[in-house]
């Protein structure tokens, strides 16, 4: 993608009119519905760095769902800076539609009011945390508790008929407010704004009992977003009521989530509308519908979020080359005039584009403005993604207060940002963050052998229930059994290390995948060196990740091939389908090297940024007075040791906070510092006045932390924990099993600090639990370990699915160990519901910890 002139032909123009003011930024797109299990899952890093605003999720103890229970995940939310938690409560309930139990109707919602109540009463225990919580009462009840299947009410949909329904609302509303005055309460949740909900409102109204939130949802297009808020607005207007705050409490489709290409579509209309609005949950829990990947990683939605989560000040008026229309091209903008900053998000349609900034303050801006561009790519649902790709860094005249940017080669299922900010102050433009890539799809590819298949098509907009794919197809064939060879013929400019990205999936629960759990392929370039790749599994069939490695190239044409076969490394042992191949040659200078300049961190306590200072590494500098902060969101491919260095002007000092552990004083000089594979909060706070910083750098790590790695294997077990060799995946082909199901069932390692203080404790598990599930969601389980160390009381430590008991990924939890050997602890029992007594009878939380292979200890700092 290029930032040019060119006489290629325009697909379109976005005009982002700086001049029209549409009102402050609001934020509301970054909601979740069923997004968070529970504390960890996923971390508070990623979720506090996607913004997330609003989350809707299961009445506490529900057995609709494993995981999700509003009450033991609000706390977290909060903390990490969500704002309300929507309680569906209805979702107390097993089944969609909702198993309320009873012969009647009044007995099924006599056992319904109980219920509440007692989710009520839990909530007022709850201090401070009861005022961010909103009572649902019901969900799409013309579907399903006042519609007119089996488990109706009375067999009567209410929009026929809405006495009924009508009723329990009011007695609903009314039992909550005589528990909690304070209490907010949301409805009607309807599948959409159907014209029967004027009558609602104005039953509500008369009754007193109008919901504080109205809320509906819109499994539709992002259109149908702007047409029907300002329909429901006109209806606001018309009864004499509101406005009242709206939540779109379910939105966009398979084909749309993990897209960035399509999501912004859905986050410009949300914007737009100033209204809250959680992605609509259709496949696991606890993955911020499909944006988090494994605990602490993103893929190229979160990253999307990430950078709309960062916009501030007042959003701008944009024009789309087809207005209010799907699968185009649209975007979003705001202009921060303290910052001097302009952001732009956009994307949805391949090609070129002219993208022109209108009514350009020369006050704010000056005469030359500086325009960083970044592109968010998509990656797939399970496909961790780095930081987004820098793609053009130039300075441009503002000519007749315009700015006019020509791009071409826009990838249709990318989003782009782009920031304006003051130019002409002498900033060094930065290069592309990838030299040259190229794409090869696998339906394009030549297949040798037996096997083959082509599958597809896969979602598109008239089919927006399946998932996302390249093209729409993918091939299949590399399994057990097979000879097959996928061969893609690639041409390189230039002798180089070249990054490669196999697309692909495999179904965690088909036949051929269950004995081994990861699909093994065997990769060559020009049938030499052979490598064994382990691709990604999901959670169903095109659920699409990515898998990793380098390969040497001279310039010139080559084949690579995917195969199910190698004389020298063995045979494939699953199924697998591929979608595509992604090849790419970074800078030499920057392989391994993240920038990040503090001109476009999140700044806060009066922070401000600076354009005027020379011998900066973008357009400007943040300038932090004492206790200002700078934040950053810093990628790490791995966990362990990275180099970190803090760029500042001048003699200012402050303090580094990584993931919310101070790790000591800004040093003039690179750090050797723990960063966790994935998302890192990374905070410099001054303690001083005027500390000047440039940007934030982080390079490969030069092997100054002292690390252990300790086999759990060499561990003392007790009770039914076992050392086991059933999982060919592990380090050495062992791993312990068994932990948990009581104290009794224990594994305890020996570790070794050099000095005391804060360690990172890089676990390495597999947790391939399912709970049975009632309709089309994959109930995967999160299992827990209580880790004690040295005795002491025990952290507790959630661990999300790998898909698989022979799959196996890492997590890091900061523990203190003193100086010298200390104990590590692993327990795990079940954990009760709320009141401490009862429990969940569905298999939806474990009594047992992760199999566990290995546990690496690394100082923080």
């Amino acid at each position: 993608m290029a930032a040019e002139a060119s006489a290629a032909p325009i697909s379109g123009k976005l005009t982002i009119d700086l001049g029209t003011d549409t009102g402050r930024f609001h934020g509301g797109a970054s909601g979740t519905l069923y997004g968070l299990y529970g504390d960890g899952v996923p971390s508070r890093n990623v979720v506090e760095g996607m913004y997330v605003r609003t989350v809707s999720t299961k009445a506490q103890d529900g057995t609709q769902h494993p995981g999700a229970d509003a009450l033991e995940m609000l706390r977290p939310f909060v903390e990490a800076g969500g704002k309300d938690v929507y309680v569906y409560l209805t979702d107390i309930y097993r089944g969609f539609p909702y198993e309320w139990p009873g012969a009647t109707g009044p007995e099924r919602l006599a056992d319904f009011t109980a219920r509440v109540r007692r989710h009520v009463e839990q909530v007022l225990a709850l201090g401070e945390y009861r005022a961010h919580v909103v009572y649902v009462p019901f969900n799409e009840p013309e579907g399903n508790m006042f519609g007119t299947g089996e488990w109706s009410y009375d067999g009567t949909s209410w929009r026929a008929d809405p006495r009924a329904y009508f009723a329990a609302w009011r007695d609903i509303y009314r039992l909550i407010k005589d528990l909690d005055p304070d209490a907010r309460i949301a409805g009607p949740n309807t599948c959409e704004l159907y014209d029967e909900v004027k009558g609602f409102l104005e039953f509500a109204e008369t009754e007193g009992v109008l919901p504080d939130i109205v809320t509906w949802h819109e499994l539709s297009s992002p259109d149908e977003i702007r047409t029907n808020v300002a329909k429901y607005r006109a209806l606001e207007r018309e009864l004499g009521i509101g406005p009242l705050p709206v939540n779109i409490n379910e939105y966009a489709h398979n084909y749309h989530l993990s897209v960035p290409g399509q999501m912004i579509q859905w986050i410009a209309a949300i914007e737009e509308s100033k209204v809250d609005a959680d992605m609509a949950y259709w496949n696991i829990d606890g993955n911020l519908n499909d944006s988090a990947v494994e605990a602490n990683k993103g893929n190229g939605q979160w990253w999307l979020f990430n950078a709309y989560g960062q916009f501030t000040g007042n959003t701008v008026r944009v024009v789309a080359p087809h207005p209010n229309v799907q699968y185009t091209l649209q975007g979003v903008a705001a202009l921060d005039r303290d910052k001097r900053q302009a952001r732009v998000l956009f994307g949805g349609a391949g090609g070129s584009a002219d993208v022109v900034f209108e009514h350009v303050d020369l006050e704010v801006f000056g005469t030359t403005v500086h325009a960083r561009l970044l592109e968010i790519p998509w990656t797939g649902q399970v496909g961790a993604s780095a930081q987004p790709l820098r793609l053009a860094d130039r300075e441009l005249p503002v000519v007749d207060a315009k700015v006019t940017l020509r791009l071409t080669d826009l990838e249709e299922m990318s989003a782009y940002q782009l920031i304006l900010s003051p130019g002409g102050e002498g900033a060094a433009a930065l290069p592309p963050s990838v030299r040259w890539r190229r794409t090869y799809q696998a339906e394009d590819a030549t297949y040798l052998g037996d096997g083959h298949s082509l599958n597809g098509p896969e979602g598109s907009p008239s089919d927006v229930d399946k998932f996302a794919t390249s093209t729409g197809y993918h091939v299949g064939g590399l399994r057990t059994g097979s000879d097959g060879v996928l061969a893609f013929s690639v041409e390189v400019p230039q002798d180089g290390t070249y990054d490669v990205s196999v697309f692909a999936n495999s179904y965690n629960l088909a036949d051929a995948v269950r004995e081994q759990g990861p699909t093994n392929v065997f990769l060559r370039v020009d049938g030499r060196r052979p490598r064994e790749l382990r691709l990604p599994l999901g959670y169903k069939w095109a659920v699409w990740g990515r898998t990793d490695t380098q390969v040497e190239l001279a310039a010139g044409a080559h084949t690579i091939t995917l195969a199910a076969q190698d004389p020298e490394l063995g045979v494939t042992r699953g199924e697998a389908v591929v979608d595509k191949l992604d090849l790419a040659l970074r800078d030499d200078r920057a392989t391994g090297v993240a920038l990040y300049d503090a001109e476009f961190a999140a700044l806060g306590g009066g922070a401000r940024v600076d354009y005027a200072i020379r011998g900066a590494s973008g357009p400007g500098v943040a300038v932090l007075p004492r206790g200002g902060t700078a934040t950053f969101w810093a990628h790490a491919a791995d966990d362990g040791e990275a180099t970190v260095t803090v760029d500042r002007i001048g003699p200012g000092e402050g303090e580094l906070t990584i993931n919310g552990e101070n790790v000591g004083i800004v040093e003039r000089s690179s750090m050797p510092l723990f960063l966790t594979s994935g998302i890192n909060k990374v905070t410099i706070t001054a303690t001083s006045d005027d500390l000047v910083l440039d940007r934030l750098r982080t390079d490969p790590s030069r092997g100054l932390l002292p690390t252990a790695t300790y086999s759990a294997e060499e561990g003392t077990t007790t009770g039914g924990a076992r050392v086991t060799g059933a999982h060919t995946f592990a380090t050495g082909g062992k791993a312990v099993d068994g932990i948990g199901g009581g104290p009794g069932n224990s594994l305890t390692l020996t570790v070794t600090a050099e000095r005391a203080g804060r360690h990172a404790l890089t676990i390495r598990y597999s947790n391939g639990e399912q709970a049975p599930a009632t309709h089309y969601n994959p109930d995967p389980v999160c299992r827990h370990a209580d880790i004690a160390v040295n005795g002491a009381a025990p952290q507790r430590v959630l661990f999300p699915t790998t898909f698989h008991f022979n799959n196996f990924h890492d997590l890091t939890v900061p523990v203190t160990l003193d100086q010298g050997a200390n104990t590590l602890t692993f327990t795990a029992d079940e954990l009760p519901d709320h009141d401490g007594r009862s429990r969940n009878q569905y298999g939806q939380r474990s009594a047992y910890a992760p199999v566990i292979d290995q546990v690496t200890v690394t100082p923080l700092a």
